[in-house]
């Protein structure tokens, strides 16, 4: 073990280098408590209760300190990928301070759904377990919330050729990798409650709520709640979607999606979504355009090239015909040559 400790320093060193203070202090974090699991339960403190969130205890810090808590090796190398993947790929978009945003907000909503989802359990079963016995930790939360963000940014990516994935398709198939490995009970309940919750906090804060140059949030159809799911199933969890947004609208806890108008600009009327970003639009365009180019140069490569030899044979039996047309063609020219009129052989004058 001692003789892999300075490999793993020399990649953590490289991974790390260059990136923020933000993600410096995150990535030390984990690494610090994790440390410190040694020596004392740092679950016990600094992970998510639902008993001690509550009334009377009232262990609001919990809510921003779970996620860097991590018990497993696993865990740590799984939370570090995940900060230095946001940091690398995030963060030059957003800035370090929005990216300290979306980790606390991610985090805490996750501690916040997942604490109330135990302690609905626990009002169904009275079991006093899912309230003290429960400690909700680690990175999966914020993974789910990374992963959501590249689908914004990124979804047509290609994450695997063989079989072909995209990024937009990674966030639900890992939620359905993490519910198989619960059903086999290989995984905690945790694991699987914190990575959905972030996945539906990241997508709702991405949605309606992150502020940036055009706006708020991004209403583009992209990234429609339904679009989390296969073809075949897209409509109907739209018209859910669409039913559970409008009350939403309606008791005020999201904002009805405002189209704007511009007939003074150069074209004749500029249709805009709050959220949308030109960025994405290029590099949408970049895409289309290059798939279009593929498939002309397959096409291309499908057509079959003419015959030389057919046409060196038909060459060759027009030489070998009937010379009436140049001759034709050479009396034409002759007969014109004799209508015109010279003064070559004039006679000259006095």
């Amino acid at each position: 073990m001692r003789r892999y400790l300075p490999v793993a320093r020399q990649h953590c060193v490289a991974a790390l280098g260059g990136t923020s203070v933000v993600v410096k202090a995150v990535s030390g974090a984990v690494l610090l408590l994790y440390a410190l699991s040694f020596a004392l339960d740092t679950a016990y403190g600094l992970a998510v209760t639902p008993g001690f969130l509550f009334l009377p205890r009232c262990w609001l810090w919990t809510l921003l300190t779970h996620g860097l808590v991590e018990r497993r090796a696993a865990g740590v190398a799984l939370s570090l990928g995940t900060v230095v993947a946001a940091g690398r790929l995030l963060e030059p978009r957003w800035g370090a301070l929005e990216l300290l945003v979306f980790f606390a907000v991610v985090n805490a909503s996750v501690g916040l759904l997942g604490a109330a989802a135990y302690f609905l359990t626990y009002a169904a079963t009275f079991h006093v377990a899912y309230l003290f016995d429960v400690h909700i930790h680690g990175g999966l939360g914020f993974l789910a919330g990374v992963l959501v963000a590249l689908k914004q940014t990124m979804g047509d990516s290609t994450v695997l050729r063989v079989p072909q994935v995209r990024m937009k398709a990674v966030p639900v198939l890992l939620l359905l990798l993490l519910a198989a490995l619960r059903l086999a009970t290989v995984i905690e309940s945790t694991a699987l409650a914190s990575y959905s919750f972030g996945l539906l906090s990241s997508w709702v804060y991405l949605r309606f709520y992150q502020r940036h140059s055009r706006g708020r949030g991004d209403m583009s159809d992209h990234f429609a709640f339904a679009t989390f799911f296969p073809e075949i199933l897209q409509p109907a969890v739209g018209l859910v979607a669409n039913l559970v947004h409008t009350l939403l609208v309606k008791v005020r806890l999201c904002r009805k999606t405002v189209k704007r108008y511009d007939v003074g600009a150069p074209s004749s009327i500029t249709i805009s979504l709050p959220g949308t970003d030109p960025q994405d639009a290029e590099r949408r365009r970049q895409l289309a355009l290059k798939a279009l180019n593929e498939r002309l140069k397959r096409v291309e490569d499908q057509a079959a090239w003419p015959n030389m030899e057919d046409e060196e044979e038909e060459v060759v039996v027009k030489s070998e015909g009937p010379q009436l047309p140049e001759a034709s063609v050479a009396g034409k020219a002759a007969g014109h040559e004799s209508s015109l009129i010279t003064f070559e052989d004039a006679p000259s004058q006095p």
